[in-house]
């Protein structure tokens, strides 16, 4: 290996930190190159490794290390949705964490994959609840506190019943000085309040910035008006003290955003929340909070007005819970299009510049790319004449937000001639569906005639996100490419429509003059209604905002009938990607159950491997004390398909 070689990662993995931390060049850059302390591996989720020891010249020769099973396999007995395995462990003082459904934490060895220990927090798994995951947890170290202290190191997990628990790293016992005996209730204090569990879920791991743990909530979708209020709280690392709160739907009427929320009773939406991942940088004293739709997602009479900061990515002020500033990616949502990922922070050279920047996709397919101090976009943002509804009582806002570059992950428009079916009937099928319903492209509003949502509600990009590689300034983006169909159902027909309706999602959204069915663009057959690919992963240079390279993710999906779709029609996928100085791109994700590495600087596939069951989870990688390098995926299968599950964590290196 080149001396050449061997400066460049070093360079790329101190750019890295200092970027994505904001810490500086002496901070811990030796346990950087063997941990993954975070969900995303850094609090800015850039979801980058300087790891290489695993490389191009032998990514083929990974196999199996270890397998470790939690034993949480549940099939038909919840009420809703199966529990899913979704978490991304992380890699501290020569332990490996994760958490699961159910909300226990398991901490295992990391060179053989062996339980240390695991702490039981004993939830009601039969309460029901909406999305039934929890995707990792959290690191603090106390370093005021001695050595030898029990909590100097603590784990932090936010269960999905709404409970924020801190556990001793060492023991995986409640640290007692916490809230009470460990444990912070984040269903108190809540606005509109909580009806019941699938009401209100916590599905993401904390944000740790400055001494201070920060969380968001699942609100569940298209209940009610007076959905629970999307409220973002930091609680004290050491004590669990509340510190502040933030609603994302402004209270306060000297809120330069109160304005923007119309109508007598707008004030009382709730929702807006941020389920996904906050992400923060330390330096700067600052968290970046994705928020989703304002309640309910798909009639907004009784919330006219832009709705700031529902759809948006808002800089917070860590210390202070004030607003520095805010980036909205949709006016007044009535497609359900959350900002569903962790805003990811990265460093753009351009024009001999570095200017610090933070990446937000969006389930439209959409790429902002913003000034991390600022909010200000790298490449222009066009407000575009959007189509208007035609549902008496609502007021689609007139324009969207579109970035001129990077250009969209995938279509916003579906014309007859991009129907795809396997068979003739699933063809003429597609064509009359396209054909009965209101079709105009991305924007296009709910309707009760129905309406063709492109992207659908899971994207575009969703939670997944995206993966940065600072020395090569690219994105990686997974995406999908599934349109939706929804209606909204007129009160006095609800109960007629609920009685008759086998398929799909009905839901009430009570206090409005309608409820609301959607469900996916598919034919008989269950295959997409839109030409492939379904799935895709796309690389962007951040500097330019040109795509570098495309490729289909994932092959058929596993109920097609084998031979009737072409091996790169793509699959839909709900997982993220990780990228290594090895010039890797890491990525399970797909309904086809595999776990994939590309050639990050050609999209090239280089190694495939069979999973179990699906690896609906982001990948993390880190060196063990034997020096060795693994790559870890959890595998627990796609809740709500009837695919297999899976209580899977496995571990890959090469001999």
């Amino acid at each position: 290996m080149s001396t050449h070689t061997n400066m460049h990662r070093a360079l790329a993995a101190l750019a890295v930190l200092l970027v994505a931390t904001g810490c500086s060049a002496a901070s811990g850059a030796a346990n950087r190159a063997t941990e993954w302390p975070a969900y995303g591996n850094d609090p800015g989720a850039s979801r980058w490794s300087p790891l290489h020891q695993i490389d191009r010249s032998n990514v083929s020769r990974l196999h199996v290390a270890w397998t470790y099973r939690t034993g949480e396999v549940v099939t038909g007995t919840m009420r809703h949705v199966p529990p899913g395995l979704e978490a991304t462990p992380i890699l501290v003082d020569n332990t490996l964490y994760f958490d699961t459904p159910y909300g226990r934490v398991i901490a295992l060895d990391p060179e053989r994959g062996t339980a240390k220990w695991t702490f039981d927090p004993k939830i009601d798994i039969h309460a029901g609840y909406g999305d039934f995951t929890s995707r990792g947890v959290s690191t603090w170290l106390d370093t005021g506190a001695s050595p030898s202290s029990p909590c100097r190191r603590r784990i932090y997990v936010a269960t999905i019943d709404a409970r924020l628990i801190a556990l001793d790293g060492a023991s995986g016992k409640p640290c007692a000085a916490f809230g009470s005996g460990g444990t912070v209730d984040l269903r108190k204090g809540v606005r509109n309040g909580i009806h019941d569990f699938a009401e209100y879920e916590e599905t993401s791991p904390p944000a740790v910035v400055n001494g201070l743990v920060i969380v968001g909530s699942g609100v569940a979708d298209n209940v009610r008006r007076t959905a629970p209020s999307g409220v973002v709280r930091a609680f004290d690392a050491r004590t669990g003290a509340l510190r502040w709160s933030w609603d994302p739907i402004p209270q306060d009427p000297s809120d330069p955003a109160y304005a923007t929320w119309q109508g007598p009773r707008a004030h009382e939406t709730g929702a807006a929340n941020a389920w996904s991942v906050i992400t923060a940088d330390s330096a700067r004293d600052l968290v970046f909070v994705p928020t989703g739709s304002a309640s309910p997602d798909y009639f907004g009479g009784e919330r006219l007005g832009q709705n700031l900061y529902a759809n948006s990515v808002v800089a917070i002020r860590a210390s202070t819970g004030k607003v520095v500033w805010h980036f909205q990616v949709v006016h007044h949502d009535l497609w359900d299009y959350d900002v569903p990922a962790p805003p990811t922070l990265m460093t753009v050279h351009r024009d001999g510049r570095d200017i610090p920047a933070v990446v937000v996709t969006t389930k439209i397919g959409h790429v902002f790319i913003l000034n991390r101090e600022t909010g200000e976009p790298l490449f222009p943002v066009e407000e575009r004449p959007v189509p208007a509804s035609d549902v008496p009582g609502e007021k689609a806002w007139p324009t969207q937000p579109f970035p001129t570059l990077p250009a969209p992950l995938v279509p916003q428009r579906v014309t007859p001639d991009d129907v795809y079916g396997v068979t003739e009937a699933d063809r003429k099928f597609c064509r009359e569906q396209l054909a009965s319903l209101r079709s105009e492209g991305v924007f296009t509003p709910p309707s009760v005639k129905g309406t063709l949502v492109i992207p659908g509600n899971v994207g575009g990009s969703n939670w997944g996100g995206v993966a940065v590689d600072q020395a090569r300034g690219l994105i990686i983006a997974p995406a999908n490419n599934l349109p939706a169909v929804m209606h909204l159902v007129p009160r006095d027909e609800y109960q007629a429509v609920r009685d008759t309706t086998s398929s799909g999602e009905l839901a009430p959204q009570e206090g409005t003059a309608y409820a609301m069915w959607r469900g996916f663009f598919l034919s008989p057959s269950r295959i997409p209604c839109i030409k492939p690919p379904w799935g895709t992963l796309t690389a962007i240079d951040a500097a330019t905002g040109q795509v570098r390279w495309k490729v289909p993710l994932g092959g058929p999906v596993p109920w097609a009938k084998p031979g009737t779709l072409p091996p790169d029609a793509g699959s839909p996928n709900l997982g993220g990607a990780m990228v290594t100085a090895g010039g890797l791109v890491f990525i399970g994700a797909t309904f086809d159950s595999h776990f994939r590495a590309f050639d990050v600087e050609t999209g090239k596939l280089l190694w495939t491997a069979d999973l179990p069951v699906a690896g609906k989870a982001t990948p993390m990688t880190y060196r063990a004390a034997n020096g060795k390098q693994y790559v870890v995926i959890t595998a627990g299968g796609q809740p709500k398909t009837g695919l297999p599950l899976g209580d899977y964590v496995i571990a890959y290196s090469v001999e």
